[in-house]
């Protein structure tokens, strides 16, 4: 028999209505948490310190039962020990490091394993970011959303980082209709919507793709953009051709079909240069064939077999990876390994 309190908690008692005899420790009876804050890190030592400084002091104003989750995506620099710190001082902060690096998308997934909170939030650790903003994040969610973006009227990258964004924008809007264009790693989401994505079965997660899938009920607030005051974006060009073609495979069939529409098309110039051949051959219009017409040829269809078998090689190595079935990510090490062996149990 269980009686619950006024903010959800449940209190063991005995059939005749007397509290159970249970351990006063607050590992075993812990109030619910009521906001995750979830920061995938990432060659971040510089701005840890003060993140973790804002982050508490407007989490004490907006939601005093709180965790703040920072998930060290082995960075190889001083990260891990800051946070070690940091939790060190305040256990309301969890650290997790991972084994090796998974990527920004895979650490935050990781954060929403580790959570507890009724709803969580996740934010960059580069303080571009404001985490003011996350008091107006979290009271728009509990209008009812699930949940809710943080975005930029004008952002603070480069000009070549906000151009290839909004090409990627733009392409992704055509290729998967329900992705939420106006997505940013700044939100806040239902916590057992968050959790779900631990269930996903894919090498190349990609977190707004994932909850696309899961709801529709979703708003945004318009957040400013800091520049960023330490060091350089981890996203190089080349990791952000990567991450959008990762996308483009794993969350939609657009080059499959493209592949086909091509296909098509070259065979249709083929049959109807084919045509045109065999007319004028009848006419007496080829008496040698030309060298540059054959090469012509020979490269362009050439080219376009490649294409498409380069298109259908990207779905077959993911289909590969998928089907070994290694982890989405892996823990080395925790601030608190009581918590993480506690959680395992749960989990199994």
């Amino acid at each position: 028999m269980n009686t619950t309190s006024h903010d959800g908690w449940r209190m063991p008692v005995t059939a005749a209505g007397q509290p159970a005899n249970v351990e006063t420790n607050l590992r075993d009876i812990e109030l619910p948490v009521r906001l995750s804050v979830v920061v995938p890190v990432y060659r971040s030592e510089a701005t840890l310190s003060q993140l973790y400084r804002e982050l508490v002091s407007v989490l004490e104003a907006a939601e005093p039962s709180f965790e703040i989750i920072l998930v060290e995506d082995c960075g190889g620099d001083g990260s891990w020990e800051a946070i070690q710190k940091i939790a060190a001082s305040d256990a309301r902060v969890h650290g997790v490091q991972l084994s090796r690096n998974f990527g920004q998308h895979a650490a935050t997934i990781c954060g929403f394993a580790h959570a507890r909170g009724r709803w969580i939030a996740t934010l960059d650790d580069d303080l571009e970011q404001t985490p003011e903003c996350l008091a107006r994040l979290y009271e728009k969610a509990k209008e009812g959303f699930d949940l809710v973006y943080g975005i930029y009227p004008q952002r603070s990258h480069k000009v070549w980082r906000n151009a290839t964004s909004d090409i990627a924008r733009w392409l992704f809007r055509k290729a998967i209709p329900s992705l939420n264009d106006t997505y940013t790693s700044f939100r806040v989401i239902r916590g057992d919507l968050a959790r779900e994505l631990v269930k996903f079965d894919s090498p190349f997660p990609f977190v707004d793709g994932y909850l696309s899938w899961l709801t529709n009920h979703c708003t945004c607030v318009e957040v400013p953009h800091r520049t960023r005051q330490h060091g350089t974006s981890n996203y190089t060009f080349r990791k952000l051709v990567a991450h959008t073609v990762n996308i483009f495979v794993t969350f939609s069939d657009l080059p499959l079909r493209l592949a086909s529409w091509i296909g098509l098309l070259t065979f249709l110039i083929g049959m109807v240069w084919l045509v045109v051949l065999i007319l004028r051959y009848l006419v007496g219009g080829i008496t040698v064939s030309g060298f540059a017409s054959i090469m012509a040829g020979i490269l362009l269809f050439g080219g376009v077999q490649l294409l498409m078998l380069g298109i259908f090689g990207e779905y077959l190595g993911r289909m590969n990876f998928k089907s070994s079935k290694k982890p989405l990510f892996l823990v080395g090490r925790t601030t608190d390994p009581i918590r993480a062996s506690e959680e395992a149990a749960c989990a199994s």
